[in-house]
């Protein structure tokens, strides 16, 4: 009797406790023994999305979801257990990779210096060049594009063309003239970059783009280009440093992330021992 009254109250409260669980928790769909709750897919419709498309949306991830269980339901009944086992054990081990490099790249971001001074990126380009070669061709260049029939255009080419400190700061003050202008000629870049930036510049006419110290003048049904070039780099020559500094701190830092990470892991295993935390048995 006492066996029978037990195994009757165990029953009532695992029946409350699903009661209980069913109540707090919205279920949405079930396969089986496995439940997709409302907590599953409250955030699944972003705000401003029509009642038809928010419709469409969660019922094909339902729809998804039991496909899905059905799937695992049915292998779980199909698959040995030796290839279960197998496939529990690689999902034990992708949770932990998961955990150990996050937890590995929050020591790293807490402690690394992402800083690379001038004379580490020297070094390392110096001892690197070969690694450098261009791809494509670079070029240090300035240009303005501006209506043909612009207000003194005379006196903003020879400005232009001749482009001492106070050509640069006068045309600097009336650019809002411009249609579109970079008159900032210190820096390199990309040949692609133009020809996609400046519509008249074509891979016809490139190569006028490829003589250095040229001046070109170009015209459209926009208007007028005015376009020169101070200095150029080809394909396959070695990249200035200004150029591949931002790769090469790229690169120094993430040297030094995987030398850090193998200290980490070297003296987490170091004090594990020392903290009787690890041992290996004989």
């Amino acid at each position: 009797m006492k066996i029978k009254l037990s195994l009757l109250l165990l029953v009532l409260v695992c029946s409350c406790d699903f009661i209980k669980k069913s109540q707090e928790e919205h279920v949405v769909a079930r396969v089986n023994d496995t439940f997709l709750y409302y907590d599953d897919i409250k955030n699944l419709v972003k705000d401003g999305t029509s009642k038809q498309d928010s419709t469409l949306l969660v019922q094909n991830f339902i729809n998804n979801w039991a496909t899905k269980q059905l799937l695992v339901d049915g292998a779980k009944l199909n698959l040995s257990q030796e290839k279960q086992d197998a496939f529990n054990k690689l999902v034990v081990e992708y949770k932990n990779d998961l955990y150990a490099k996050a937890y590995l790249e929050a020591l790293v971001n807490r402690s690394i210096d992402t800083s690379v001074s001038k004379e580490e990126a020297e070094v390392y380009y110096d001892k690197n060049k070969e690694v450098f070669k261009l791809n494509e061709e670079l070029l240090k260049f300035r240009y303005i594009h501006l209506d043909d029939n612009i207000i003194d255009y005379t006196t903003i080419k020879k400005r232009f063309e001749r482009y001492n400190e106070d050509d640069k700061r006068n045309l600097d003050s009336i650019s809002i003239q411009f249609k579109s202008y970079s008159l900032n000629d210190s820096i390199w870049i990309r040949l692609s970059h133009v020809i996609d930036k400046i519509p008249v510049v074509t891979k016809e006419n490139k190569s006028e783009l490829l003589k250095k110290s040229n001046f070109i003048q170009l015209k459209d049904s926009l208007g007028v280009y005015l376009m020169q070039i101070n200095d150029i780099l080809l394909r396959n020559e070695t990249a200035p440093l200004e150029y591949v500094k931002p790769t090469i701190k790229q690169i120094v830092v993430n040297k030094r992330k995987l030398e850090l990470i193998r200290q980490l892991e070297k003296d987490i295993t170091k004090d594990a021992i020392k903290n009787n935390q690890f041992e290996i048995y004989k």
